[in-house]
């Protein structure tokens, strides 16, 4: 079993300005769910003062939500997700993994299974091009929202869209085998060769980090990245018989970011240009910071999950919102449920489908008038 990279554990200089970017520092104010804490515990392991099956040790390596933000305000560079990775596949092996996780992780592990999963679900597919680019159609996401693809390939025809592609790793890079999510991931580099678009964050972030980040785009990167389009067409002209109906009012819409695409790649403004394309937007105050699904978070840990989501959705319900935006099939999953469990009348929708519209049963609510 090896250790910590040297390099990434000394780095942290226990200054303490991740306390105030931890969700789970804000759930609870201990400072051991803190990345200053869980590095911390990883140097005491490492130094041998804990044995590897220290509770603390357990409890922290699955509490930790992964989703990077403490790397974004830490001065001294301190690269946490490639620490949690490296802490992971030491203290995540066999039955010491979490068995959803080993579930999924079995799911995915062989490409039939992977492309199993889809065959009933009409998700976008198209002769390979072997020159590319191609859009990855991702593990889970083309089960769960076969739609995203499909809309993704409306809006960019010029991606082709394999069907037989497997997994890119990213879930056992994040859950205790990191060997093995490089492996899928350079195998996934040579089944779809050339630029790799992808519409999820998480997925992105892998990528980038095993092929390089010139081989991979995230969809509103590749999207913004192309060539300005035309000038809109003209509006239809009238008849005599009157003027045409004034339009709908612009739909009303958020954006939760995806955690990795933001804070691994830097990657935020992008989706937020596009959706004022098309929309009013309105950026929420935590927009940027987790909603709790991180990637199988929701389900190894779904009370803690819930915790996190639930003042997400406050603010969601509070800015009169026809829809939030996502750009992660975990964020996706993660609020559709929060919010049909409220019973919300706003919608969790792929900035894919937004894009790429119309969507059916989609449209501004009228909003109430001052009388």
């Amino acid at each position: 079993m090896t250790g910590f990279t040297p390099d990434l554990l000394n780095r942290c200089i226990s200054c303490g300005f991740c306390l105030p970017a931890c969700p789970t520092y804000a759930l609870t104010k201990d400072e051991t769910s803190s990345p200053r804490g869980r590095i911390n515990l990883m140097r005491a392991l490492e130094e041998g003062s804990l044995p590897a099956d220290d509770l603390r040790l357990g409890e922290e390596a699955s509490f930790c939500l992964g989703c990077r933000a403490c790397e974004t305000v830490c001065p001294a560079g301190v690269r946490y997700g490639a620490l949690l990775e490296e802490w992971r596949d030491r203290q995540w092996q066999g039955a010491a993994r979490p068995p959803v996780v080993r579930l999924l992780m079995f799911a995915v592990n062989a490409r039939w299974r992977v492309r199993l999963m889809g065959l009933l679900r009409r998700h976008a597919r198209t002769p390979d091009r072997p020159a590319g680019p191609h859009l990855m159609l991702g593990c889970f996401e083309r089960a769960l929202f076969p739609r995203v693809s499909r809309a993704a390939l409306r809006l960019l025809p010029e991606l082709a869209v394999p069907a037989a592609q497997g997994c890119c790793g990213a879930l056992h890079a994040h859950n205790g085998d990191s060997e093995r999510g490089r492996e899928l991931a350079a195998e996934l580099g040579r089944q779809l060769p050339g630029v790799i678009v992808t519409t999820s964050g998480g997925c992105a972030a892998h990528l980038a980090d095993v092929l390089g980040r010139d081989r991979v785009k995230e969809l509103s990167e590749y999207v913004t990245g192309r060539p300005a389009a035309g000038p809109p067409p003209e509006p239809p002209a009238t008849d005599d018989a009157g003027p045409a109906p004034l339009p709908a009012r612009p739909l009303r819409i958020a954006l939760q970011d995806s955690c990795h695409l933001r804070n691994g790649l830097g990657v935020w403004r992008e989706p937020r240009a596009l959706l004022e394309r098309i929309g009013e937007y309105v950026e929420l105050p935590s927009a940027g910071t987790c909603c709790g699904a991180a990637g199988s978070y929701a389900l190894v840990r779904p009370r803690d999950s819930r915790r996190v989501l639930d003042a997400k959705l406050d603010e969601i319900e509070a800015a009169g919102l026809d829809c939030v935006a996502v750009v992660n099939p975990g964020c996706h999953r993660q609020l559709d449920q929060g919010l049909r469990r409220r019973k919300s009348a706003v919608r969790a929708v792929h900035l894919a489908e937004l894009l790429a519209g119309p969507i059916d049963h989609l449209e501004a609510a009228p909003r109430p008038t001052n009388r």
